[in-house]
């Protein structure tokens, strides 16, 4: 950006000199001529002096005092006519004028248009032919002279004239273009300026979304260890209050419920370093899914079986994590609310998609119901602590779902079970 105003810098001052040419070029001959016709004793020397006068006021007047004029054509034509009239009246009156009649070269390009220009030249031409060869040819010998000169300044002058309009050209283009790449720089200044508001903007915003995430990360985290965890225990230490009479069965209860803690505080850690669940790091998801039914079998005493069918391949970490935690989840739910006595777990391996469906044969429930907040008599899948299918567990296991780009589908009715179906799409990991 610093080179384009650099450039329009240079090119201003370029016309600012120009403008000092043209305004002072006419003054510095007339001088010259004045003062050469002086020195050489020119006849009637006073009235030459004063038509020089008279024609420094004439450029004066268009020039000088008004130099708004020069982009009105007509008054400049009216301009460049009197100026070669004066040149021609002074050329005739001493030879030593031809310096200042030269000035119609340059002040051609400044009051005319370009298709009159050639022949405001040839006019200089003429006028300076005349003083080159002494004044108005008198004989033979005089006009071929006068003639050589004349077609040699006018030969010289056209390509000049021809040199300055292609430059002239060029500059107008250049000028054009500078103004043009000027424009465009502040263009792209500005647009860099809202950009900046943008970015901020867009900052702000994946910072509150990052925030968001996170938290229901965390929250789906919590749910999934240390509230399922804590739901454990707790049930775990009623039976053993309830059989406390009983030393086997309370011990029993007892060591479920410090395992129960212990894994519960171990997953917490990972889920606050973002760790895959620790029977993921240690085994495949079939291995790790058949481990969690079958110690949720025997906690709970109800039969639980797991049948994976296809061929188990490694999938992406976050679609393996969704369907052990989906599993966790639907088990948690049949323990608190079904009343169920035989639960079936089937992870099926298929082409593009995995599933894993969770069945039991409990008391069921209205599944248009579920989160509505009514009829919480545990018939319904949702039980006293509000939390269950119509609580927080629903919704954290719809969103690890939705997540992956997978589908949530839940059917059951009342005295009838509950089937809860988890369908991902296949998003191959790395091997182990």
């Amino acid at each position: 950006m610093s080179t384009t105003a650099e450039r329009v810098r240079r090119l201003a001052t370029w016309e600012e000199r120009l403008t000092v040419l043209y305004r002072f070029l006419p003054y510095l001959t007339l001088a010259v001529s004045a003062l050469l016709s002086t020195v050489t004793g020119t006849p009637q020397l006073a009235g030459t002096l004063a038509i020089s006068a008279v024609a420094a006021g004439w450029v004066t007047w268009f020039i000088v005092l008004h130099p708004g004029w020069t982009s009105r054509r007509r008054l400049m034509a009216v301009y460049y006519v009197g100026l070669l009239a004066f040149a021609a009246v002074l050329v005739l009156r001493s030879p030593w004028y031809g310096f200042f009649a030269w000035v119609g070269f340059v002040h051609a390009f400044l009051a005319l248009p370009n298709g009159w220009r050639f022949a405001g030249v040839a006019g200089s031409a003429v006028l300076v032919a005349t003083a080159q060869s002494g004044g108005l040819p008198g004989n033979g010998g005089h006009w071929l002279f006068w003639t050589v000169i004349l077609l040699f300044n006018l030969g010289v002058a056209s390509a000049v004239s021809w040199f300055n309009s292609v430059t002239e050209q060029q500059h107008a283009n250049r000028k054009r273009l500078v103004e043009e790449l000027a424009e465009a720089n502040r263009r792209l200044a500005e647009t860099m300026r809202e950009n900046e508001g943008l970015h901020a903007q867009l900052l702000v915003q994946a910072r509150e979304a990052g925030v968001l995430d996170e938290r229901q990360r965390m929250a789906r985290e919590i749910h999934d260890t240390l509230a399922q965890g804590l739901i454990g225990v707790v049930t775990q230490l009623e039976a053993a209050e309830q059989a406390r009479d009983r030393r086997g069965d309370w011990q029993r209860h007892v060591g479920y419920a410090a395992a129960l803690a212990r894994e519960s505080l171990a997953e917490a850690r990972r889920s606050v370093r973002a760790v895959r669940p620790e029977p993921l790091e240690t085994a495949r998801l079939p291995d790790a899914l058949a481990e969690l039914t079958r110690r949720w079998s025997v906690r709970h005493d109800v039969t639980a079986e797991l049948v994976t069918t296809g061929t188990p391949r490694r999938l992406h970490p976050e679609v393996e994590v969704t369907l052990l935690r989906a599993g966790q989840e639907a088990l948690a739910n049949v323990a608190r609310h079904a009343a169920a006595t035989r639960v079936g777990l089937t992870l099926s391996y298929m082409e593009d998609v995995v599933t894993l469906d969770v069945r039991d044969d409990g008391v069921g429930f209205r599944p248009e119901r579920v989160g509505t907040g009514d009829d919480r008599s545990g018939s319904d899948g949702v039980g006293p602590d509000g939390v269950g299918l119509g609580g927080f567990g629903l919704t954290a296991m719809r969103q690890r779902v939705d997540g992956v780009g997978g589908e949530l589908v839940i059917e059951s009715e009342p005295g009838a079970g509950t089937a809860v179906c988890a369908s991902v799409p296949v998003l191959p990991g790395a091997a182990r």
